[in-house]
């Protein structure tokens, strides 16, 4: 990561979207590994936030979307009044070509370097079986498979929880929390599109 640019410097330490605890720039070369991770806040305990693997045009953007994204989880996680923090880690790169087992342990290690200040899970480009991997050099990763410990894969909760939020839209919008006989948009039929597809499809 050579080329972070001064517009995020200056969005780090001194616009309003900044204002994070930390941030690290990771490299492994044998592997490929490029990432960022970001923590917003350590407040209310451990930043929690996932990983996501995706082909950014350029490293400023992908520390910018860090940024954002973990800032985003620091209120995520106070609403669910969850003991967390906000934190987000991306790795940059298209997962479909670089992404290996090896660059995955590397990635563990990295965030074991902080000793708990940081959780990670999946997110974009990133799954379970993923995080399996990850945590053989990390304890501080969930969202792994049940039969190595974790609960699995929580895209099938964000999709609940997205249709639970469109169901309270329809409440306030029409007196009547029924999707039923709606038309509505889906951006992304991904990890959670295609599960909140099922609960739009069985509501009718």
């Amino acid at each position: 990561m050579t080329d972070v640019s001064d517009g995020v410097l200056h969005t780090l330490f001194q616009s309003d979207q900044g204002g994070h605890e930390q941030v690290v720039l990771c490299q492994d070369r044998a592997s490929g590994l490029k990432a960022v991770i970001a923590l917003h806040s350590t407040a209310l305990g451990p930043a929690l936030g996932g990983t996501r693997f995706y082909p950014y045009a350029t490293e400023a953007e992908a520390v910018a979307d860090a940024l954002n994204l973990a800032r985003g989880m620091s209120y995520k996680n106070a609403m669910a009044g969850l003991d967390h923090g906000g934190g987000k880690a991306v790795i940059i790169g298209d997962p479909d070509r670089i992404k290996s087992e090896e660059l995955l342990l590397a990635y563990g290690r990295f965030v074991a370097s902080l000793g708990g200040r940081y959780v990670t899970a999946c997110d974009v480009g990133t799954y379970v079986a993923d995080m399996d991997v990850v945590a053989r050099e990390c304890r501080w990763t969930t969202g792994r498979s049940p039969e190595n410990g974790g609960a699995g894969d929580s895209s099938v909760l964000t999709a609940f929880g997205v249709y639970q939020g469109m169901r309270a839209s329809a409440q306030h919008l029409w007196g009547d929390p029924t999707l039923r006989d709606r038309k509505v948009g889906i951006a992304g039929v991904g990890k959670v599109g295609h599960h909140l597809v099922e609960h739009l499809l069985a509501e009718g």
